[in-house]
């Protein structure tokens, strides 16, 4: 840390808001919020183990700069608006694509409702985001459901405690019409997308003119949300767990400790097969930098045979990403299987000279080839960071493939 950065961070405010982590050429390189910005920015320079991501990150850190918001609320939406403004590449690569999320609203719906989802759809509703934390985006619409009611399900017109509680618009009893209903998740969806100055000041120009106007009951629910909005600062959304956001995978460290290597496995690729009984037979390539997915590096793969032989597609797969390279290539390899998956592939692998291991359908066990044919089997816990990382490559190749054969299948039969 250079003494003008060590200098800078005696000033941090106690205050919620966004900080931005620059290189020293002044990139933005990490945009993060925070509940109280002295505590958490000089988290990262504290003398204490780091796992490889976040050390890597802090190493790249030249100069800090923040800005000071009045809410944890808004820090989460500014958070949310600075990382699509700068796109930040270590906001990527730190990515977890459990945690990402988006709020979903179908305002062309005749009785809309808000949801989350992790895959924005060409569908036509409205889709806010992304935002980089499930749990505290969870907490934030739970306080903002209070102050602009809506429903979280598809509408059936029966009264639920939700009713009671304040928490729908009511149309069900007659509180309310689809109409009042909409303008109402106008507003909510302003404030998400970070129009919430104006919004609080619109607010108070509409309850005066409503009074005025002596229609008090109109004037009495904008009074509510206005207080409702003016109320947040006294909220609370974000957890401990926020301190955590970028140290909890200690996953690489271990693999490199498991598969003996000289450093952690910077980049690991996962691959899978997906088709229907031989027809549509394709592949998925998908890549993990640092831990986290890397979208831009997936590449996927239509089978020149196509058949009904998964060893054999996963050999042709492998054989053909092994010809590019124009391609980085992996630290590791993942092969989504056993012992025989790997034995299908080993000579070919072998000669690759890339570290590789196959998991167990069951994942409590990882298979590990070694010198002379043999593999060596290790047992491992499913609560590990190890498992728990291996399992979201998995997870998101066998998505990837997927999604790619279900749009061949499309096309093939629409012609």
């Amino acid at each position: 840390m250079n003494t003008k950065l060590q200098q800078k961070l005696k000033t941090l405010p106690s205050s919620p808001g966004v900080y931005f982590h620059k290189s020293t050429s002044g990139e933005v390189i990490y945009v993060g919020k925070a509940a109280v910005l002295k505590n958490r920015v000089r988290q990262y320079f504290q003398n204490t183990e780091k796992d490889p991501k976040t050390a890597a990150l802090v190493a790249e850190i030249a100069d800090v700069e923040w800005i000071v918001v009045d809410t944890e609320m808004d820090a989460l939406f500014l958070e949310s608006e600075m990382i699509k403004r700068y796109k930040p590449k270590w906001n990527i690569l730190l990515r977890d694509d459990k945690t990402v999320s988006y709020v979903r609203i179908d305002m062309k719906s005749e009785i809309p409702y808000v949801s989350m989802t992790r895959q924005p759809l060409d569908d036509g509703a409205r889709y806010i985001g992304p935002f980089y934390a499930k749990t505290t985006i969870k907490t934030a619409l739970r306080i903002l459901r209070r102050v602009f009611p809506y429903y979280d399900k598809p509408y059936n017109g029966r009264k639920t405690l939700n009713t009671d509680l304040g928490l729908t618009p009511g149309i069900e009893v007659g509180k309310t019409t689809p109409q009042e209903y909409k303008i109402s998740l106008r507003k909510l969806i302003r404030y998400l997308e970070g129009d919430r100055q104006k919004l609080i000041k619109d607010l108070e120009r509409e309850m005066k003119q409503a009074a005025k106007n002596q229609d008090f009951e109109r004037a009495t629910a904008l009074r509510n949300q206005y207080f409702g909005l003016k109320g947040l600062k006294k909220k609370i959304v974000f957890s401990n767990k926020e301190f955590l956001d970028i140290s909890s995978d200690h996953a690489l460290k271990q693999l490199q400790e498991l598969l003996k290597l000289d450093q952690p496995p910077r980049r690991i690729e996962g691959y899978d097969i997906s088709h229907n009984q031989g027809e549509d037979v394709v592949a998925s390539m998908v890549v993990f930098i640092n831990g986290a997915s890397d979208r831009s590096e997936y590449r996927k793969f239509k089978m020149k045979n196509q058949k009904n032989d998964d060893f054999a597609n996963m050999r042709e797969t492998l054989a053909r990403r092994l010809k590019h390279t124009e391609w980085d290539f992996p630290d590791l390899i993942l092969i989504d299987g056993g012992k025989p998956q790997l034995q299908a592939l080993r000579d070919l692998l072998d000669i690759s000279k890339i570290p590789y291991l196959g998991i167990a359908k069951e994942f409590d066990h990882l298979i590990i080839p070694e010198p002379e044919g043999i593999y060596r089997e290790v047992a491992i816990s499913p609560n590990s960071h190890i498992i728990k990382l291996l399992q979201r490559i998995r997870d998101e190749s066998h998505r990837f493939a997927i999604t790619y054969h279900r749009s061949l299948q499309r096309k093939r039969l629409l012609k």
